[in-house]
């Protein structure tokens, strides 16, 4: 198995090169898994050490934080970022107050699982961050407070960030990735673009996006406005645009991974050039450790490339504000440290073979079969769109989400129309809480309304301290991506 467990060395005052300002717009992840996943085949050509040369790279002292999350040898974490300033060919995407990630990510490496799991922190989450120092290049550093989980950046830099992700989450961090606007669109570009199934019409001038409903393939600038896309669809939460950006990110990898990319030298020289002259990291994400992980990751299938979302609520103290979601979030982020399995697929084997086989008469219906919409009757902004993401990753089609538009039941409900009841119970066999009733008005889809006793999705199982997390996860495969109507 390749080593992945390189030490960071000591360093003094941090050094930096002269850094790209930019954005992580989500895309970035794909581009980076897929390009590590196919980077090691350049170097038959000698060409990849070329186009490390372009890399922007910075320096980071992790000694200077003192005591650190244990490392487990042999796994990896990567802390992707970016900052949304939008300056030069970011401009045009409008202002933004300091410097701080639009999205953060960790990207968790698992070899010997033959996984990844990439772990979203919603940028509007509130948390404890640390003390951190100012900075060379003029940021004031900070006090520890309660603040935003990506205004870190703002005050100390990638460093700051890198510090304040590892101190919340007790995750060791090995290195950083971040990407801009204007790079991602060329790299899109660069594969002909992603082929996406888009349910319905968008406009949305915030993010220069409008697109008819239907199956198509997006360019570079179509991509960067889906990515960015918030109030143009859903229910214009954080949370509600970090499940489309999840979609996007599985249809990207399968047209890198099953499209023309790996077939032609030059067309993987194109790629990689254009994911070169975009992203910047730190100065210990070397030639070799790039083969490394592109070695451990090339077998990866899709099917375990897992996106997954922290679990969070409304922050009681301001409605525009998420809080992490207890125990479930500490549960979740103990089992990446640890590197253990998110996804319960073990403990769902166990229950097939406790159940027999045996036909207990009831008519069972294939969630592939039920497709369902799902109405936000509380007050949890992107509860939605977390719900829909979870049942998505039971296997369930969403035929979308919304905010309901007359009166609420007290309880949550799964609502069906005439036939439809089998279809109702399998919905509702997935929720912790919740009933059925006809609702003759509906046709083939069925409709989840969530009321103020929502309780989340029937619990996986429970923490039997193997590295199996006990909280209620949801997440979904790269393989799930629906590229096609």
């Amino acid at each position: 198995m390749p080593d992945l467990s390189r030490k960071r060395s000591s360093r003094g005052s941090p050094k930096t090169h002269a850094a790209r300002r930019s954005l992580s717009v989500g895309g970035w992840i794909a581009v980076i898994t897929t390009g590590l996943v196919i980077c090691s085949s350049l170097t038959a050509y000698g060409a990849y050490y070329d186009l490390y040369g372009n890399l922007s790279q910075e320096s980071i002292d992790t000694d200077a934080f003192g005591d650190r999350p244990t490392k487990v040898e042999g796994a990896l974490n990567i802390m992707i970022i970016g900052s949304d300033i939008r300056s030069g060919e970011n401009a045009d995407y409008g202002e933004a107050e300091g410097e701080r990630p639009d999205s953060l990510i960790i990207a968790h490496v698992s070899p010997e699982k033959g996984s990844a799991t990439l772990i979203n922190l919603p940028r509007d989450s509130m948390v404890d961050l640390p003390a951190c120092d100012s900075t060379e290049d003029g940021k004031p550093g900070m006090q520890a407070q309660r603040g935003m989980v990506n205004s870190a950046m703002a005050f100390g830099g990638v460093e700051c960030q890198w510090k304040a992700v590892e101190q919340t989450t007790n995750i060791h961090i090995d290195h950083f990735v971040s990407v801009d606007f204007g790079g991602f669109k060329n790299i899109v570009d660069s594969i002909g673009g992603v082929r996406m199934c888009i349910p319905e019409p968008i406009d949305d001038p915030k993010a220069h996006l409008t697109l008819d409903a239907g199956e198509q393939t997006l360019n570079g600038e179509q991509s960067l406005g889906y990515m960015r896309s918030r109030y143009g669809q859903g229910d214009g939460s954080d949370t509600s645009r970090i499940g489309r950006q999840q979609e996007f990110l599985g249809a990207m990898l399968k047209e890198v991974m099953n499209g023309e990319i790996l077939k032609s030298p030059s067309n993987l020289y194109d790629f990689l050039g254009s994911v070169a002259d975009t992203i910047t990291t730190d100065d210990e994400l070397t030639v070799d450790t790039m083969t490394d992980i592109a070695i451990a990751m090339r077998e990866v299938d899709m099917a375990n490339v897992n996106f997954v979302t922290v679990p969070n609520g409304q922050d009681p103290a301001d409605p525009n504000r998420l809080i992490w979601r207890e125990p479930d979030a500490t549960q979740l982020f103990e089992t990446i440290a640890q590197d253990g399995d998110i996804t319960g697929e073990g403990e769902k084997k166990d229950e097939k073979e406790d159940e027999g086989g045996g036909d207990s008469g009831e008519e069972k219906v294939d969630p592939g079969d039920v497709t369902v919409e799902v109405i936000n009757g509380t007050s949890i902004t992107g509860l939605a769109d977390e719900v829909a993401t979870g049942l998505s990753g039971e296997g369930f089609q969403v035929a979308g989400t919304g905010n309901p538009e007359g009166e609420v039941p007290a309880q949550t409900t799964v609502y069906y129309g005439s036939g439809q009841a089998a279809h109702a119970e399998a919905v509702a066999a997935k929720l912790a809480n919740a009933t059925t009733e006809e609702n003759p008005a509906l046709g083939a889809t069925v409709q989840l309304v969530l009321s103020a006793d929502w309780d989340g999705l029937a619990a996986g199982g429970s923490d039997s301290g193997s590295g199996s997390s006990g909280a209620s996860v949801e997440s979904k495969s790269a393989a799930d991506a629906e590229t096609s109507c």
